[in-house]
């Protein structure tokens, strides 16, 4: 008996790695996908993985499903190394009933998830299924409720990463949707509710798969993902990387590393990069590469609205969340996308003990019929709200213009950030000179002999009086006007300062943000 069942171990655990077959796996392999084995050790550290659940089979005995059992049911879950630290995986198996989701398999996902939670361990999804399975019916639909209910309990307590490597179709996107940070695979990923086919039917539009929910559609038009990856191998390397900059939970700090960066670092570079002329544009990730450890930037959701920049970056050693207006992208100007882009980040930051450097340079919210109809009031108080409810520390650098209430919205002193620093080329003021002076000096203007020569002359003297940092640091508004080439020093104080910063927020059961 007892030799019997040390053979039946043997069996049911190469049965479990085998999953769908030699066929089905060369299959996937033939379509520049890996095995979900084969991502687990890519991803993880070597030789750490302990899987659970290996020997899981469904109950489903419904349309012959009792004579199609696979161990382990086509999810391989458990837990693992990064870097060293502890983190919780589970991987669908696209070769066992096209990786779908059962009552028995939600179960091995929702079981590493609370271990996650309990231990204060990041969870990753690496996710390559058809969806529900159609023949558990409720049971199915039941199991990814429990799935959504755990990633919404984790939002804010340990980081979630989705990793989509397949297909990814009706409430499946759900769980990724919730998660910090999808990323996708170009050319072998996808993501929709619903897909062309049913699209073509309701809608009478014919699209591809490709177009609907690939990788690139997602990563620069809906913005759901943050990352795109040329293959498996690589976007595995990406979460590695991401998770290099990430806490282990909302209590833990972000991973610090020795700094061979000077702090004092001077560079004169970034006396000349701020064009003179404000209508000039210039590229905001040349001051950003030129300020953090190395030059070294992981931006976050780079191909998404593009006229504001995020990403994770050290000084000193130590993390920091960078938000950046982009002057060579539609002047920097706040849209509806960079704002909710720029929300999530924040709040991200915010909720993982992650401090947040501002660069400013924004001429206002972009004008249009398109925007306001699109509600750019509410999504840029999304922004707005943010800012304001972070409670990590916070530090602005006014490059040059800050217009408006987009003053105000990135990073102003009056919305608590702790340190705001301005170049002597910033321009603080309701709007730009020109603008303005043809809104104050309106009637001298259309009095004058010669309005142009005029209107040169008003715009010199509203510049000289509002439109430069001195008013505002004379307010306390800017704490200092700094020449650029001492930035990475100046913020890096900074940071040291307000290391053991400690602020709160009135006691409630959460806010309204306006979603």
């Amino acid at each position: 008996m007892a030799l019997n069942r040390w053979e039946e171990v043997r069996r049911r655990h190469a049965a479990a790695e085998a999953g769908g077959g030699q066929e089905r796996m060369k299959k996937q392999h033939a379509e520049g996908k890996l095995s979900a084995r084969e991502r687990i050790d890519l991803l993880l550290d070597e030789g750490s993985f302990e899987e659970l659940d290996k020997l899981v089979r469904h109950n489903c005995r419904d349309f012959g499903m009792e004579n199609q059992v696979v161990d382990g049911d086509g999810f391989v879950t458990g837990f693992g190394l990064i870097h060293g630290r502890p983190v919780y995986v589970f991987a669908q198996d696209f070769t066992v009933f096209g990786g779908s989701l059962s009552e028995a398999n939600a179960k091995k996902i929702c079981k590493v998830m609370d271990l996650a939670m309990k231990t204060g361990a990041p969870v990753i999804g690496l996710n390559d299924s058809g969806g529900a399975r159609i023949q558990e019916g409720v049971k199915s639909l039941a199991g990814y409720a429990e799935i959504f209910l755990r990633n919404t309990l984790a939002s804010g307590v340990i980081p979630q990463i989705s990793a989509i490597l397949g297909p990814c179709a009706g409430g499946a996107v759900y769980s990724p949707a919730i998660t910090d940070f999808t990323l996708m695979v170009d050319r072998t990923s996808y993501m929709f509710v619903t897909g062309p086919e049913v699209i073509k039917t309701v809608t009478h539009e014919d699209v591809t798969k490709e177009r609907l929910g690939g990788a690139m559609t997602h990563n620069s038009l809906s913005g759901v993902a943050q990352f795109i990856a040329a293959d498996d191998a690589d976007c595995l390397r990406l979460i590695r990387k991401l998770l290099s900059f990430l806490p282990q939970n909302n209590r833990d700090l972000p991973p610090r590393k020795p700094c061979t960066d000077p702090v004092d670092r001077m560079d004169r570079t970034l006396d000349t990069l701020v064009p003179e002329n404000p209508n000039v544009p210039y590229d905001m990730k040349e001051i950003i590469l030129r300020v953090v450890d190395d030059g070294e930037f992981l931006e976050v959701h780079e191909h998404f609205a593009k006229n504001l920049v995020v990403g994770f970056a050290r000084l000193d050693g130590r993390v920091v969340g960078v938000v950046a207006n982009q002057p060579a992208h539609l002047a920097g100007c706040l849209d509806i996308n960079s704002s909710v882009k720029g929300a999530r980040f924040v709040r991200f930051c915010d909720a993982f003990q992650i401090p947040i450097l501002t660069f400013e340079d924004v001429p206002g919210f972009l004008p249009g019929t398109d925007q306001e109809f699109g509600g750019i009031i509410r999504h840029g108080a999304k922004l707005l709200y943010a800012y304001a409810e972070a409670t990590v520390p916070k530090i602005t650098v006014i490059t040059r213009k800050a217009y408006g209430g987009a003053y105000c919205v990135m990073g102003s002193k009056h919305l608590r950030t702790d340190i705001n620093f301005a170049y002597p080329t910033a321009e603080i003021a309701v709007m730009g000179a020109e603008g303005a002076a043809h809104i104050i000096y309106r009637r001298e203007l259309a009095q004058a002999a010669d309005p142009a020569k005029l209107l040169e002359e008003k715009v010199l003297e509203y510049q000289e009086r509002f439109a430069n940092p001195f008013v505002a640091a004379e307010q306390g508004y800017i704490d200092d006007v700094i020449l650029p080439h001492e930035t990475r020093y100046r913020v890096i104080r900074a940071l040291r300062q307000l290391e053991n910063k400690i602020d709160t927020m009135p006691r409630k059961k959460h806010g309204n943000i306006p979603l």
